[in-house]
């Protein structure tokens, strides 16, 4: 799921910054990049918060060289999906 979201992620901020129009009106460009932003963003902030409560469950996951590649994993997720909130919000700001 994590890359998945990264590919959309990605995907949206490229398309936005090249064309700066999506679905043809900066409302609907601003809902969207906002909606999937927070759904982007809601898988690694959950692996953050089960990190924080579980951490005797996690211990031998994030141990290594494989649980360094799976936290980098989750913070690209995270600051991606963040991007894509703030295009989706500069979208919806600007169109007024």
């Amino acid at each position: 799921m994590l890359a998945a979201g990264l590919l959309v992620a990605t995907a949206y901020v490229a398309v936005l910054s090249q064309a700066h129009v999506l679905a043809g009106h900066p409302l609907v460009d601003g809902v969207l990049g906002i909606a999937v932003g927070l759904c982007v963003c809601s898988y690694p902030a959950a692996n953050a918060i089960d990190l924080l409560f579980y951490r005797d469950y996690f211990r031998q996951p994030t141990s290594g060289w494989a649980g360094l590649g799976w936290l980098c994993l989750n913070a690209l997720a995270l600051t991606m999906g963040w991007l894509m909130i703030t295009s989706g919000i500069t979208h919806l700001v600007a169109q007024r």
